[in-house]
């Protein structure tokens, strides 16, 4: 990128409003949901994760291009997913205590959604059962060692499962969140073995008779691969609206970043120095060490960054272009996730102008159930 690119979040009356604050631009994300559904192959095999957005109005923008399955991370994330239309929603967090009764309120809220949960542990997966009728997916650990059965029991725990009182098996969550090589043949030759195994899997369960027909395959770097691979479920999540770290990491992933910062200059502490008010409680801190990057400023690097603050240092032959106290620039989150839940809402750009705000409404933990 260059300076030039700020056009593309620029606005009018951005001068009036108060930064740091997070804006989204539809028109990239409409773009993103078609690049999403080319790659799949079709809106039908998609099953995407609302966890970036959080927002009705991404869903609805989703379902109006023919895709209708959704994966969340939290009941209010499923809720919210429902109360917007989704017909198909994964709870794709493993259920214990109040979240289990939780599940079942939320399928007795919704009687015309179709909800899956999914699970590692046999004694949490009875429980479930005891508590509601309940369309579960294994969680299969795909080798990132977070949550999931490895797959060396997969099959023997699948058939005992199938045999608990309350729970209809489905299939399995397959999820690879580790799979961050930039090479795509890389992932390629990584993804493939692991591919077999599960189609192996599942086709010995099903010749058995035991339903195995959804698996749900991937996040944004890796579901290319599964797409080609299997004909699966396939579930990116970040793309949709895209950050500049998958954007840097992933040179065959090409989304456009949907989302920015306005943040403004508040002071100028040394020569090749500026401080922004975009501090660690207005950008994801997960990241390291850049957590933002400075459209049209990609060479500034971080000296120090905390609550309200974030120090920039330029290189020696940029220290002209240091922009005057008060002027607005506009950043792209490293990782938009996260700092997407930092915000109760945002306002919406199209054309260059802000045409209304979208509330953020699944970053609360509860929201009726």
């Amino acid at each position: 990128m260059n300076k030039s690119s700020a056009s593309l979040y620029a606005f009018e009356g951005q001068q009036d409003l108060a930064s740091p604050q997070l804006v989204y631009y539809p028109a990239p994300i409409r773009q993103n949901i078609q690049k999403m559904i080319a790659i799949a192959g079709g809106a039908d095999r998609l099953w995407p994760h609302i966890k970036t957005h959080k927002m009705a109005q991404v869903v609805q923008m989703q379902l109006e291009a023919g895709i209708d399955r959704f994966k969340c991370a939290t009941i209010a994330e499923a809720e919210m997913a429902a109360q917007a239309g989704a017909k198909r929603i994964t709870l794709a967090y493993p259920l214990v205590g109040p979240n289990i009764r939780r599940f079942a309120a939320l399928q007795q809220a919704f009687p015309q959604v179709e909800f899956f949960a999914i699970g590692d542990d046999t004694q949490q997966i009875r429980l479930l059962g005891q508590a509601c009728q309940a369309n579960v997916l294994m969680d299969v650990d795909m080798g990132q060692h977070r949550t999931g059965v490895a797959l060396d029991k997969v099959e023997a725990m699948y058939r005992e499962w199938n045999t608990l009182p309350g729970i209809t098996m489905r299939g399995m969550h397959c999820y690879d969140g580790h799979r961050h090589e930039s090479s795509r043949q890389v992932r390629e030759e990584i993804i493939a073995p692991v591919d077999q195994q599960i189609e192996a899997i599942k086709g010995r369960l099903q010749a058995d008779g035991l339903d195995c027909s959804i698996l749900i395959m991937g996040g944004t770097p890796s579901f290319p691969v599964h797409a080609e691979m299997t004909g699966e479920f396939l579930s990116p999540g970040t793309c949709v609206i895209q950050d500049a770290g998958y954007r840097n990491a992933y040179p065959d992933l090409q989304f456009t970043p949907a989302a920015a910062l306005l943040t403004r200059v508040i002071s100028r502490p040394s020569r090749d120095t500026f401080t922004l008010d975009l501090g660690c409680k207005a950008v994801a801190t997960d990241p390291t060490p850049e957590r933002a990057e400075i459209v049209g400023m990609e060479y500034a690097r971080t000296v120090i960054q905390n609550e309200e603050h974030w120090v920039v240092r330029v290189p020696e032959e940029h220290i002209d272009d240091i922009p005057p106290i008060g002027t607005e620039l506009f950043a792209l989150p490293i990782h938009v996730c996260p700092t997407s839940a930092l915000y109760p809402e945002v306002p919406v750009v199209e054309d260059g102008k802000i045409v209304g705000w979208w509330k953020v409404a699944a970053r609360d933990r509860r929201l009726t159930l």
